[in-house]
């Protein structure tokens, strides 16, 4: 495809025409240039394409669901995560598509968001490099990806219209940051804009979001499409950057930018800009088909099952009750064992063409008995179900509990009004556990939810949504041939009032307030002191794993070096098992708030029974930054800074630290109303007020020799202004004219003019 040709072709009307949909699924067709549709479809952990549009617009094709990205998070396996995307990238190819709407890698700032299934974490680090890893697999298949929702798309509710009204730090530090390192780690092909406004503007139409930001500081060199539905004002969207609007707006929207541009308020290089990002999509596309594909949905839905196995966390084996002996009785309780819920609901559900359920897996291992338990479109207790539960239960040596969220709990289009699970599944566990001292909960949910009966029960597993393959995943962790070695990629609170968001979630009208700032997820609940449920980063295995000799490369750091950091890890138990090493950096000392510790990598190794090896991270210097508004940039404060290294956020094995310094500082500037302590911080002002009062009482009276009364003194004086020396000072040279010229002069020596 000669684009430059076409684009010099092509009428106003046509490259109008060219920015929006055709339909649902297709860009448009210009036939007398030659221009054929490529088609899209929902992802990010499956294909939904649909059947036929016209006459069932919501059937789709059967097809394979992998684990959703709340289970796929937990694996914290970049390689597992790429093979994934390989998978749906090659069954994109089989069915002709040429974009895949996914994965969503926005954060989960609040447990109730309905669409957070569809999300990676509440970590920006954790959540940037498992969607860049996702997208190089797709794309290594010649189909392009779409990274979405951009940006601060964290809710459901009045999701078209609600406004995050949210810091820039926040913005870069939490919100952007995943969507900074997809872009440049695996340059996706599409970015698509989300529905809500960020502090007033629609993303649609937000220059500074999707110019400014994404293509002028991130580098991204492709295509901007809408989500469904998300335009507001398309011209105002042709000029911030939005390239195409999906769905079709029936030819609306493209007359509105032919006027525009007539009346000169559109110029012709703004919509050529846009116009010829299409085209380099639709050749791109072209270029990477490949017809002879072909889709072996046995083996992909095999290939689902396995990295289900790796997502799944156990969060608690009281007594080693898990893994399950083969030689006991075990009854399986719960229709979820029977009808597992693998996925979430809205735009990513699957037709799936195989379901495992828990209930038929079994048989692999051993003879249980079933009992329903519940029905999961009620909420009151079917107390026939119940007693026959119990009766299994009594006569059991293990009973093993498979509840979660019903497919009305939690879903796109709505957010959850709370975290507790059904009262009919809560009263099974109840009297389940009360009659087998060893039962078992397995766990189906998208999102963290309340556990009171977590002190109850010997067992639980966290299985979250895992796809169609989740019942032989869940066996096989269950009877033990695979170890347990997933961790969450979020925070489990034991309550929803500790969350964060709580005071702030869903937002007042059309507006919600990021209040919290930078304090999300364990961010948050370490800089309060608020033990949760679960901590971020925790899983059990049925291992042990020691951690030991920590080595830094350096001890002191500037801005062009990498540290490295080495650790070595020894599987110290019986079992095979992999565990995820997690590193992350603390600010021993900063002069603005900063959380706890951050995490800033990871790595999930494999270790046979007593074998040791060594972990190697590498970092760079943003892994010590945060983002200064003052200068529009990320900054490094010199000082000391924590490495920890551990099994979790709450489990730190190892410490050492390294000293950074960028060899800059923030731009300051003193007047008379600066605080004595804000000046002393700097060697020059330091300097300049041990000159000013060496020779006067100005800052109260002490004995020079009482060493302890001169550190009262100085604590004391730290918060007067400069201007309160005049007032306290008997010295008659000290006028507000005099100290105005000492800090003119500490101001020039610093670079202020």
């Amino acid at each position: 495809m000669n684009i430059e040709s076409i684009m010099n072709e092509l009428t106003i009307e046509e490259k109008a025409s060219l920015c929006s949909g055709a339909d649902f699924w297709h860009t448009k067709t210009i036939e007398r240039m030659d221009i054929d549709p490529i088609m899209v479809s929902d992802g990010p952990h499956g294909l939904r394409k649909n059947v036929d549009l016209a006459d069932n617009p919501n059937q789709a094709i059967e097809a394979v669901c992998f684990p959703a990205a709340c289970a796929s998070a937990c694996s914290f396996d970049r390689g597992l995560l790429e093979e994934l995307g390989k998978a749906i990238g090659k069954e994109c190819q089989t069915e002709k598509l040429a974009v895949i709407l996914g994965p969503g890698c926005n954060i989960k700032r609040s447990p109730l968001c309905g669409r957070n299934f569809e999300y990676f974490s509440e970590d920006p680090y954790l959540a940037g490099q498992l969607a860049a890893a996702h997208i190089k697999g797709v794309q290594s298949q010649g189909v392009g990806a779409c990274i979405k929702h951009f940006a601060a798309n964290n809710q459901e509710t009045r999701r078209f219209s609600v406004s995050a009204e949210v810091s820039e730090r926040a913005l870069r530090e939490i919100y952007l940051a995943p969507f900074e390192a997809v872009i440049k780690e695996s340059k996706p092909w599409t970015v698509m804009c989300s529905y809500n406004r960020i502090n007033g503007v629609h993303s649609s139409q937000n220059k500074w979001l999707l110019t400014d930001v994404l293509r002028d500081e991130w580098g991204f060199e492709g295509l901007v499409m809408s989500d469904w539905g998300a335009v507001d004002d398309r011209v105002e969207g042709i000029r911030a950057g939005l390239d195409l609007e999906m769905p079709s707006s029936m030819g609306k929207n493209d007359r509105l930018i032919v006027e525009a541009v007539e009346r000169g308020e559109l110029s012709v290089d703004e919509l050529d800009r846009c116009t010829r990002r299409v085209l380099e999509l639709i050749a791109r596309a072209q270029e990477g088909a490949r017809p002879d594909m072909v889709w072996d949905k046995k083996k992909d839905h095999e290939l689902a099952a396995r990295i289900a196995s790796e997502c799944i966390v156990l969060l608690k084996n009281e007594g080693d009750v898990l893994p399950l002996d083969k030689n006991k009785k075990i009854a399986f309780i719960g229709l979820f064992a029977k009808e597992p819920r693998y996925q979430g609901g809205g735009s990513s559900h699957i037709n799936s063409k195989y379901i495992d359920s828990a209930l038929d897996c079994s048989s692999d291992y051993v003879k249980v008995t079933y009992a329903q338990g519940y029905v999961t479109d009620s909420d009151r207790t079917d107390e026939a179900l119940l007693s026959e539960a119990v009766e299994n239960a009594k006569a059991a040596d293990v009973a093993v509990i498979f509840a979660g969220l019903p497919d009305a709990f939690e879903s796109e289009g709505f957010d959850r009004r709370h975290m507790k699970m059904p009262e009919c599944q809560l009263r099974l566990i109840d009297e389940i556990a009360a009659v087998n001292k060893n039962t078992v909960v397995v766990l189906h949910n998208g999102a963290p939810i309340e556990m009171p009966f977590n002190d109850k029960v010997s067992g639980i597993v966290e299985a979250y949504l895992c796809g169609d393959g989740t019942g032989k995943a869940v066996c096989d962790v269950l009877f033990g041939k695979q170890n347990p070695c997933g961790k969450l990629a979020e925070t489990f609170p034991k309550k929803l009032s500790d969350n964060p968001s709580y005071l702030n979630f869903p937002g007042f009208g059309d507006k919600v307030s990021y209040s919290e700032g930078i304090f999300v997820g364990y961010r948050y609940y370490e800089a309060k002191d608020i033990e949760p449920l679960y901590p971020f980063g925790y899983g059990l295995s049925y291992t042990t794993f020691e951690y030991s000799d920590l080595r830094l490369s350096h001890s002191e750091l500037d801005e062009s070096k990498t540290l490295s950091v080495e650790v070595t890890v020894t599987n110290t138990g019986k079992y095979d098992g992999k565990e995820i090493v997690e590193l992350y950096v603390s600010d021993r000392e900063s002069s603005v708030a900063r959380p706890v510790k951050e995490l800033k990598g990871f790595e999930k190794v494999f270790l046979k029974a007593g074998e040791s090896k060594k972990v190697v991270f590498r970092l760079d210097s943003r892994a010590f930054a945060y983002y200064e508004p003052a200068i529009e940039d990320w900054f490094i404060e010199y000082g000391a800074y924590d490495i920890l290294v551990g099994a979790s956020s709450a489990d730190i094995r190892l410490k050492d630290t390294v000293y950074v310094n960028s060899g800059k500082r923030l731009p300051v500037h003193f007047d008379l109303n600066s605080n004595l302590g804000d000046i002393r911080q700097l060697p020059e002002g330091a300097r300049m007020l041990a000159d000013l009062f060496s020779s006067t009482d100005a800052t109260g009276g002490h004995d020079d020799d009482d060493e302890n009364m001169k550190r009262v003194s100085e604590m004391m004086t730290n918060e007067l202004p400069l201007r309160a020396v005049v007032s306290f000072s008997a010295d008659p040279r000290f006028t507000r004219e005099y100290m105005k010229s000492m800090i003119d002069k500490l101001n020039e020596t610093l670079g202020e003019e």
